[in-house]
């Protein structure tokens, strides 16, 4: 067996798949403190013997709290002479020039442990100041002295020319320390401020998550398991424990990435190229748009991003998703004017909302739609989770109180708050990119993400709602089941087109780049895809376009055609200017061989139920049907709840829900 577990802010999903695609599924509460206990209890009530697993893939938010909560390591940095303060300086740009409540991120290094080193090489990979041996010693034994687990190396221009890096990497093993991260092994990009900053983080969050996926190995060991643990990264792709160990940074997104992987799966096995996939969690909502079945990976990522934060950048590859705080467990509030505002806290598992009865007080999401009829009223997760509905009532009303509305009426505007915000995430993947969200097909999953599409898909007219036949509410686990192991490499290299043999010198480039990834990957039969990132001459910013597997041919002029097509779509202009390659991508996949489980075509009894709900100032009866007794081709109208162990799906009235060939369950307009 195979098994995909996923830690997400309030639950620990587990998905195991045999051999003939039947799946087992579990979810448990995750635990915070200590989130290798939640794994082991998924491990436990799943009822799977360790010895029958052959692979286990994880995905983690462990990293990105880590990060999120300021809770990393002791950090020193050292770096070449001049950039002492390259962390604070930053950009000098603001994304938004007239919010003054914009701030910069408070360095993850203090000054006091960043230190200058009297080195230099050039934008061409000349050495004109050579390295001292001594002087680097000196520095780490002052950062070792003054308690730094863990110490980032970050010269400029290391990206071109490593050599210096590499030199203070073998003098940092010959003083014993534990935990070092050069820069130039995670990212061979130029942009020395973003760079920087993602050997920080990686140096920053290395102990706790190296000592994290030890411990959960050793335990996993204890109890039988002699298989493969494999570790879900932020590109959608699989890596080996050990990577993950080293580079942890990598692995910051994992969960949701495995998401888009999971329905991008689910398109192609329907026939559908272009999606935009929803996750709706405990806490976030997350968007991605996918065209031609081709999840978008960016180097651009940056962490607790909003509008009034710029947020850490980490230039590691990343699959391109836009995230809000708006979750099932989103806490609703009043602002300093006694507006109504939804996320981005949010209570969790732990005390979790207040219908849960764990002594969580103010009302979520989750108890707004409790009190409205929608989610069920006495249990969730196929009766494993007992809901109060006189609590979640007790904890809306008290918030209506104070907005001089009646309980119907703010927990209604809870859930219509909570919908605009996800919404929003799509607009923000779609429409602010030139992209048509009415051309694509939206994959709804996560526990609140089939409650959310149906209002999403009224709002922005999309024609059709997916919602897959994995339970949605452990649909990322799933995905990382069928993620292929993959790794990338990314170099900066700037050439124009029009230079003479600017195309024999790309195709070197790529050659390399491909010789290396073989080399460090270790699969050769690896499908090995190239990419470039290009720009017109003068321009600042680039687009990502793919590239032929022999830039000496005629492929070339697809480039140039699917840059300037790729250039239009995203900045509303093409022009006939000179065209210059930045970045040089290659990236390695090895697909997973995955059998999709099937509903079987039998004759099944619609169980049908009906529960008061109050929406739109109206209080009617909707049918509430158990998602189980719906077989191949059973059509219903909305309004119906369809109640599935781990998601609540909804058809609005004026829309039809269906089930096709596979089980998914397909809303249309």
């Amino acid at each position: 067996m195979r098994l995909g577990i996923d830690i997400g802010g309030a639950f620990t999903d587990l998905v195991a798949v045999n051999e003939n695609g039947s799946f087992i599924w579990v979810k448990v509460e995750t635990t915070s403190e200590d989130p290798a206990r939640g794994v082991m209890r998924s491990l436990e009530e799943s009822g799977i013997s360790a010895d029958q697993v052959s692979v286990v893939i994880h995905g983690q938010t462990i990293g990105i709290n880590t990060i999120v909560e300021r809770k990393g390591a002791k950090v020193g940095l050292l770096t070449t002479k001049g950039f002492r303060d390259v962390l604070e300086i930053g950009r000098a740009n603001r994304r938004d020039m007239y919010n003054f409540n914009y701030r910069k991120p408070e360095p993850l290094v203090p000054r006091r442990l960043r230190l200058e080193l009297s080195e230099r090489t050039t934008a061409s990979g000349e050495i004109v100041t050579h390295l001292d041996p001594k002087e680097v010693e000196e520095a780490a034994n002052y950062l070792l002295s003054h308690g730094v687990e863990s110490i980032a190396v970050a010269f400029i221009n290391s990206y071109i020319n490593p050599s210096h890096e590499i030199k203070v990497g073998e003098i940092l093993e010959g003083l014993n320390v534990k935990f070092f991260t050069l820069s130039h092994n995670i990212s061979m990009e130029w942009r020395e401020y973003e760079r920087t900053s993602t050997a920080v983080v990686n140096a920053y969050i290395q102990p706790n998550m190296g000592r994290y996926l030890s411990n959960l190995e050793e335990q996993m060991r204890q109890i039988g398991f002699r298989g493969s643990l494999l570790i879900m990264t932020s590109s959608s792709g699989v890596t080996n424990l050990n990577l993950a160990k080293s580079y942890p940074v990598l692995t910051l997104e994992s969960g949701p990435a495995a998401g888009v992987i999971a329905a991008t799966t689910v398109a192609e096995a329907v026939g559908v190229r272009n999606i935009i996939a929803l996750d709706g969690g405990s806490t976030t909502t997350k968007a991605s748009l996918v065209r031609d079945l081709s999840p978008k990976v960016i180097t651009d990522y940056y962490v607790n991003r909003d509008k009034f934060h710029a947020g850490i950048p980490v230039k590691i590859p990343t699959v391109d998703i836009v995230e809000v705080g708006n979750g099932g467990t989103s806490y609703a509030w009043t602002d300093e004017v006694n507006d109504l505002k939804v996320g981005p806290r949010a209570a969790g598992s732990r005390p979790g909302p207040a219908c849960y009865g764990r002594g969580g007080t103010e009302p979520t999401v989750t108890d707004a739609y409790v009190v409205t009829g929608i989610l069920n009223t006495k249990w969730l997760l196929g009766g494993k989770l007992p809901i109060n509905q006189a609590l979640a009532k007790r904890s809306v009303e008290e918030l209506g109180r104070k907005l001089g509305t009646s309980v119907e009426e703010t927990a209604e505007g809870i859930i219509m708050l909570a919908n605009e915000n996800a919404v929003n995430v799509i607009r923000l993947v779609s429409v602010q990119r030139g992209e048509d969200p009415r051309d694509y097909v939206l994959i709804a999953y996560g526990g609140s993400g089939p409650m959310f599409a149906p209002f999403i898909a009224k709002e922005l007219e999309i024609g059709k709602v997916l919602v897959p036949f994995i339970p949605p509410g452990v649909f990322s686990a799933w995905g990382m089941i069928v993620s292929p192991l993959r790794r990338d490499m990314i170099v900066t290299h700037t050439i124009r087109l029009s230079k003479e043999g600017a195309m024999d010198e790309a195709e070197s480039i790529f050659r390399g780049l491909e010789e290396k990834l073989i080399r460090e990957f270790s699969f050769p039969e690896a499908l090995l895809v190239r990419s470039v990132d290009a720009r017109y001459y003068g321009q600042e910013h680039t687009v990502t376009v793919p590239a032929p597997k022999d830039m000496t041919g005629q492929g070339i002029e697809e480039l140039i055609k699917a840059f300037h097509s790729s250039h239009e779509r995203t900045y509303g202009f093409k022009m006939e200017g000179d065209i210059e390659i930045v970045n040089f991508r290659v990236t390695g996949l090895v697909r997973m061989k995955t059998k999709l489980p099937k509903l079987e075509n039998r004759e099944v009894k619609m169980k049908q139920e009906f529960r008061k709900v109050s929406l739109r100032g109206e209080e009617d009866e909707w049918p509430v049907i158990q998602r189980s007794s719906l077989g191949i081709g059973a059509k219903l109208r909305g309004p119906v709840i369809v109640e599935d162990p781990s998601a609540t799906i909804l058809a609005l009235k004026g829309q039809t829900l269906t089930v096709d060939d596979l089980g998914n369950l397909v809303i249309e307009q």
